[in-house]
């Protein structure tokens, strides 16, 4: 992979740089946050099978990776990561002795985080999923306070 800083050049993708003001890119999208509760605690503690699933919830999402780190805490512990995407991030933590994990999705641009959000809730099968959703955008200065 190609990564040059300027015109954003990461390989198959390419955001060119543009002036201030001028930007045909909006800082706009979707964070989800899904607590999800009564997993079987198996499936929470590997990173590779963790790292895994991301990624594929990622590509579902229509999204691109640029990169990802993932941290095991040890054998039937828990995990953490995240998948830095073109359109921003998905991460995880996961508490097995709890049958719980923690995801966060933000994605912007034409990324589906629902998508990305379904692949997860089919492989984790939650026994009960909360999910709050936010808007995200630059701040109106003459709306806010």
């Amino acid at each position: 992979m190609v990564v040059e800083y300027g015109q954003r050049q990461l390989g198959w993708w390419r955001r060119p740089q543009v002036s201030a003001g001028a930007s045909h890119y909006k800082a706009e999208g979707t964070h989800l946050l899904a607590d999800l509760s009564g997993v079987a605690p198996a499936l929470l503690t590997s990173c590779a099978r963790i790292e895994a699933l991301l990624r594929a919830a990622a590509e579902a999402a229509g999204a691109h990776i640029l990169h990802s780190h993932f941290h095991g805490f040890g054998p039937g512990l828990g995990v953490t990561g995240v998948v830095l995407l073109a359109e921003s991030h998905i991460s995880i933590h996961t508490w097995p002795e709890q049958a719980f994990a923690a995801v966060d999705i933000f994605m912007c641009g034409a990324a589906a985080p629902q998508r990305a959000l379904e692949v997860l809730r089919t492989a984790l099968a939650p026994a009960h999923c909360r999910v709050r959703t936010a808007q995200r955008s630059p701040v109106d200065e003459t709306v806010s306070g």
